[in-house]
């Protein structure tokens, strides 16, 4: 690693060393005798497999299924839906306490957001690459077109599923 006129590795140095890890991968600083900055090892996670749960302290953690509605903090979610059970088309789903941004990153899927008052339910047609903000205290649903991969980011506390009349 190169040092600066000042003797130490500067930010700059850091940064180098860090692009030069490769993609998906940096290497701990303590293996080079830099006993002042900490191990950085960053490891793949399938965010299929593991939610994230984007804490208040600005903390990110892998969760091993979806957060309690009582937790503080974001997630996101990511799913491979292949029907509409996997995304409970069934059930209108509101997110009290934040909006939530759903993408359809692969595929087609259609949202849902249920009427405030009389008349029609809105319809939202995302293709891949799309996204949409359901607004917080909105009822909404999602069905599929195709099979299709979906990211969601939301607050989950306080959210609530309730049976569609007619399902």
């Amino acid at each position: 690693m190169r040092r600066s006129a000042r003797g130490g590795g500067g930010i700059g140095d850091a940064w180098r060393m860090i692009g030069r890890a490769g993609a998906g991968r940096m290497t701990g600083m303590h293996d080079r005798g830099r006993k002042d900055v900490p191990d950085m090892t960053v490891t793949p996670i399938d965010l299929f497999a593991h939610p994230l749960h984007l804490r208040q302290g600005g903390g990110i953690h892998p969760e091993k299924r979806a957060t309690d509605c009582g937790e503080d903090g974001w997630q996101l979610t990511a799913l491979h839906a292949r029907t509409d059970a996997d995304v409970h088309a069934d059930h209108w789903e509101v997110h009290p306490e934040a909006d939530e941004v759903i993408s359809c990153l692969i595929g087609k899927i259609r949202l849902y957001l249920r009427a405030e008052h009389s008349g029609q339910e809105e319809e939202i047609r995302l293709m891949a690459g799309t996204a949409a903000i359901v607004p917080r205290g909105r009822w909404h649903r999602i069905e599929l077109d195709i099979p299709s991969n979906i990211l969601a980011v939301t607050l989950p506390r306080g959210s609530r599923l309730e049976k569609r009349a007619g399902a």
